[in-house]
């Protein structure tokens, strides 16, 4: 399980690494260009029950940190997705519950999206 730190807020949001991964370079090539968007996730089981929203924005520093020392190849077809995602008005919503089984990471094309 993976972590994006935020802000300067020092509680991490924890993310499955495959998800992670994605988000990186999804963040990295949207901010690159100066575009902001809204970033959304379902609360782990671990959590409060529930959603939160986050504004990505190029002002805004972040810190990706991986359990897993080598990355897995990336899903262009995913990252695809995220990004098509990202550029709605709703902006990208994702259930990270989604990632937490090989099964699960099998059946990327059937990500739903969070509302």
């Amino acid at each position: 399980m993976g972590a994006l730190f935020y802000g300067n807020d020092a509680e991490p949001i924890t993310i499955p690494d495959h998800a992670l991964s994605h988000l990186k370079i999804l963040f990295a090539s949207k901010l690159r260009r100066g575009e902001s968007f809204s970033f959304t996730w379902k609360h782990g089981a671990d959590q409060v029950r529930g959603r939160s929203t986050i504004w990505i924005h190029p002002a805004i520093p972040m810190r990706f940190v991986f359990e897993e020392e080598v990355a897995a190849p990336l899903d262009q077809e995913l990252l695809q997705d995220f990004a098509r995602r990202a550029n709605s008005s709703t902006g990208l919503a994702i259930d990270f519950n989604e990632f937490d089984s090989p099964s699960a990471v099998e059946r990327r094309g059937d990500l739903r999206r969070v509302a």
